[in-house]
């Protein structure tokens, strides 16, 4: 299991989204689906051989096209995605930040949508964010848009918001705290020296 779905929503990709005055429920959604078909929304960051980073599996020239030919001619969006980075990782080793910067790599992947002329798209139409993602963020052949409406049923409309969360049961709770043996009465029943949690 990855990254809980609604700290992931509420706290990366909604506030992202909104900083760069970008938000939509359904570009949100967009982006949810997107790391949920990329990598299990985040249960993998780097997978095997492959050349994608992080929660949306963005490639490392694809981040820099971003930069070198889109943000290029946007400095105002370019100092607000920036502002989102390290302030000396980011000079130093730029791609890191897909992996280890969240809003970050949000922020990247909306540029990618962004780049490919997607300003909005419905929030419940599945199949059209399929085919967006399959044909402006998907590399390689190994993956169709059927596999991001799957991923996006599995993951995104049919995820559980309690399936990550610690449980805590009657069981695991601690023993009932007792007094020190030197403190106990001997003559107290048993019962009044057990401290209810």
């Amino acid at each position: 299991m990855g990254i809980c779905l609604d700290e992931l929503r509420l706290l990366v990709i909604r506030p992202t989204l909104k900083h760069l005055r970008a938000w939509s429920q359904g570009m949100e959604n967009l982006l949810l689906g997107t790391a949920a078909q990329e990598s299990q929304l985040g249960f993998h960051l780097k997978q095997g051989r492959r050349h994608g980073l992080g929660i949306y599996q963005i490639q490392p020239h694809t981040h820099q096209d971003i930069w070198d030919e889109y943000l290029i001619d946007y400095p105002a969006l370019a100092s607000k995605v920036r502002g989102l980075a390290s302030q000396r990782d980011f000079l130093d080793h730029p791609h890191s930040e897909l992996t280890t910067n969240l809003r970050y790599a949000t922020a990247i992947a909306w540029l990618i949508y962004r780049s490919a002329r997607v300003y909005k798209v419905e929030e419940t139409d599945v199949a059209t964010m399929a085919r967006l993602w399959h044909q402006h963020f998907h590399h390689g052949p190994s993956a169709s848009a059927r596999d991001f409406e799957c991923s996006y049923a599995r993951l995104v409309n049919g995820a559980d918001p309690t399936d990550s969360a610690p449980r805590y049961s009657a069981a695991a709770r601690p023993p009932p705290l007792r007094s020190p043996p030197h403190l106990e009465s001997k003559s107290a029943p048993a019962s009044v020296l057990n401290v209810r949690p």
